[in-house]
């Protein structure tokens, strides 16, 4: 009898789709639509697809010509920088992936592991720049995804300092530092990204004596950097908000000073508390580096754009090119949201 009430039972996927007339409808409906889409999209992208050959080869061919994105593989990746010193870009990439899987096991989360990121960057800042034994290399020729690593990792590791700062003088009983990070906070999450950008790109130079100059790639960093900081900080505000005050009472009990109790306990649990909305905003910041764009940079993107018309063999695969690089972001992405799933459950308090 229970057996049989078990399979009697309905399926819920089955019930959530055909529960009602109109769930009904709408999955058929749905269903339609994919039997309808999803044939072309694969024959584009597989089956009638060009995979190995020259420009000749795809003419005429009305699948997608991943040849293209083999013969332009480099350039999507490194952009406008030297082949000959294509190594030096290519060791930026492995050692930024390298930084960024060492931080994802939380053993090794330490100052040793700080040290290792600060050290990383300007490692990486000298490989991509040369000087000191090699060859110099201006930054309007860097391009790719070493920019878009390099954007991404460093503006979220100085943003984090700035925006902990600032979530603290939010939360401060001192009026004046209350009034200035909150004016600070809510300008800069009032004005979009492009309009930070076209300020560090444009007006900040004309601030600057006669003769001094700051590398674009340096401010739009900069920007940036000043840009997450913002939105950073009311993400920790909000973890700090939702610690206890028994938390601070039991610290001060123990004899802790307020920065101690600060590092050792409050931050600690308002920072795991915050985990998906800290992962939401490194992705963010790894989609907004495309941005940079407009100030003339050759992030991932433009480098994937600019692949399908500085050739003029090779003119017009624009599709294929906004494919590869989706399938770039998606992959960095989503692997960091299924890390942050798997981080939830690790620190979850047993």
């Amino acid at each position: 009898m229970i057996a049989h009430r078990r399979l009697s039972r309905p399926i819920p996927l089955f019930k959530a789709a055909f529960g009602s007339p109109g769930h009904a409808a709408v999955s058929l409906a749905l269903a339609g639509l994919v039997a309808v889409a999803v044939p072309p999209l694969l024959n584009w992208l597989l089956f009638d697809a060009t995979w190995v050959g020259t420009a000749d080869d795809c003419h005429g061919r009305s699948g997608a010509c991943w040849a293209f994105v083999g013969a332009k593989l480099q350039f999507v990746l490194l952009g406008l920088y030297p082949q000959g010193d294509a190594w030096r870009a290519y060791a930026v990439d492995g050692l930024l992936l390298a930084l960024a899987a060492a931080s994802t096991v939380p053993r090794l989360w330490s100052r040793g592991l700080l040290a290792a990121w600060i050290g990383g960057l300007l490692a990486s800042i000298w490989l991509l720049g040369g000087g000191l034994g090699l060859p110099q290399i201006t930054s309007d020729k860097w391009g790719g995804l070493p920019v878009t690593l390099l954007l991404s990792f460093g503006s979220f590791l100085l943003s984090f300092p700035l925006a902990i700062a600032l979530a603290l003088a939010r939360r401060s009983r001192m009026g004046g530092l209350r009034i200035y990070a909150v004016a600070f906070i809510e300008v800069v999450r009032g004005v979009p990204f492009i309009a930070v950008l076209y300020a560090a790109t444009l007006l900040f130079p004309l601030m600057l004596p006669s003769g001094a100059a700051i590398d674009k790639f340096a401010r739009a960093a900069a920007a940036l950097s000043i840009f997450v900081a913002a939105y950073f900080a009311e993400i920790i505000r909000a973890g700090l908000q939702g610690v206890p005050h028994g938390q601070y009472e039991a610290a001060s009990a123990l004899g802790l000073t307020y920065w101690q109790a600060l590092r050792l306990i409050v931050l600690p649990q308002a920072l795991r508390a915050v985990i998906p909305s800290i992962v939401n905003l490194a992705i963010g910041i790894f989609q907004d580096t495309t941005l940079v764009a407009i100030i003339g940079m050759f992030d991932l993107l433009n480098a994937a754009r600019t692949a399908a018309s500085a050739d003029q063999a090779w003119l017009g695969f624009y599709a294929e090119s906004y494919v590869f690089a989706a399938l770039v972001y998606f992959v960095f992405c989503f692997s960091a949201s299924r890390y942050s799933l798997w981080l939830e459950r690790h620190l979850r308090p047993a």
